[in-house]
């Protein structure tokens, strides 16, 4: 297996559950973790967005990284989200070697908030692409940065830096994701950052998702993914229809919020968020009860 292959199919992008207390709850990260690997994923994502890493003391994301790796126990690889809008303190966790033992690849999502240009985007992802000891998963969501990767950025980064293997495109823009896919170099994923959008992705020529709504349903979702990958077109279908409802009303009030809630409907963690995230609102946690219950 090739280190791209690992990232081919589905990745989720794991809740970090928390007690009433607001303290990590240890027990339920278990069960979700061995729920989503029984259901078929490819891979995991810890401390991304949907684990709210943000939230976390540094004292707490290497609890939470150990944990994950220890309930694994080397069945499926392994992303740590890394990234953020300081690129010297990114450089100086990456030196730090002797952690990325049991870490498959890093995603790392582009600068937030001080809305660097191209150059400046270029010039964070080369300096991490430099000192890496693992793969970089680029991370393209305008949405909460506040600034785009251009698909000309992300192909010259993918040209330049054999380390930078893939990008999770969550910009919405099926255009820019097939520009990349066009021109990538041989070898380098696009990886869907957007539930609803992963079918038409993978038939325009990308090679995965990295899921929210895996965390709940792996089983289906996963197997969507191998069937739109396999060319099996009708079956893929089925199931990304089977789930669309559900995804459009995970995102309706927030995430994780949305995915949380129905991870407690299922039993597997409770809804709590750290602020400043909140519950969902009561329209939505109708919808999704009825949802689910329907699903099952």
């Amino acid at each position: 297996m090739s280190k791209n292959d690992k990232f081919r199919g589905t990745g989720a992008a794991i809740v970090t559950p928390f007690n009433k207390d607001n303290s990590i709850d240890y027990k339920s990260l278990s069960k979700l973790v061995n729920h989503i690997i029984k259901g078929g994923v490819e891979y995991i994502v810890v401390l991304g967005t949907t684990g709210e890493s943000v939230t976390l003391s540094k004292e707490e994301k290497t609890s939470v990284i150990n944990h994950v790796i220890e309930t694994i126990n080397k069945r499926v690889p392994l992303v740590l989200g890394l990234g953020g809008n300081n690129t010297q303190e990114i450089l100086a966790s990456l030196k730090i070697t002797s952690d990325f033992n049991n870490i498959d690849a890093i995603l790392s999502v582009s600068p937030y908030y001080n809305k660097p240009n191209q150059r400046g985007i270029y010039e964070h992802y080369k300096s991490i692409a430099e000192v890496s000891p693992v793969p970089i998963i680029l991370y393209n969501v305008p949405g909460r940065t506040g600034s785009n990767i251009a698909a000309d950025t992300t192909i010259n980064l993918a040209n330049e830096f054999k380390n930078i293997i893939a990008i999770k495109e969550a910009s919405g823009s099926l255009e820019q994701c097939m520009k990349i896919i066009k021109y990538k170099p041989k070898g380098f994923s696009v990886i869907s950052g957007d539930d609803m959008l992963t079918l038409p992705m993978i038939a325009s020529g990308a090679d995965g998702v990295i899921s929210v709504v895996a965390n709940a349903f792996p089983k289906d979702f996963s197997e969507m993914t191998r069937q739109i990958l396999g060319g099996n077109i009708k079956a893929a279908q089925k199931l990304h229809y089977k789930l669309t409802d559900i995804i459009e009303q995970l995102f309706a009030d927030g995430n994780p919020a949305g995915v949380k809630s129905v991870l407690e409907i299922m039993g597997i963690c409770r809804a709590n968020l750290r602020l400043p995230l909140v519950n969902i609102n009561k329209v939505t946690q109708h919808a999704l009860e009825e949802l689910v219950k329907a699903y099952n």
